[in-house]
């Protein structure tokens, strides 16, 4: 699992947003985001790098990454 500090999100759209970004790398990836907290939780078998420039892609910066 790994959790991401995501900045920009503020609403229901970034949920989406960020989810769908993570899913087109890994369909089966779980996505768990808490906005006060600015925190993005995924369990997925894809590679950190590979989820964090998808996220990136999407238009939201990512501050800071680990594996949890």
């Amino acid at each position: 699992m790994y959790e991401l500090e995501v900045e920009k999100m503020s609403c229901g759209h970034c949920i989406n947003a960020v989810t769908k970004s993570v899913q087109a790398v890994d369909a089966d990836a779980k996505v768990e985001i808490n906005l006060a907290q600015r925190k993005v939780r995924v369990q997925t078998d894809a590679e950190l790098a590979e989820i964090s420039a998808a996220i990136v892609n999407a238009g939201y910066p990512v501050v800071s990454s680990a594996a949890v």
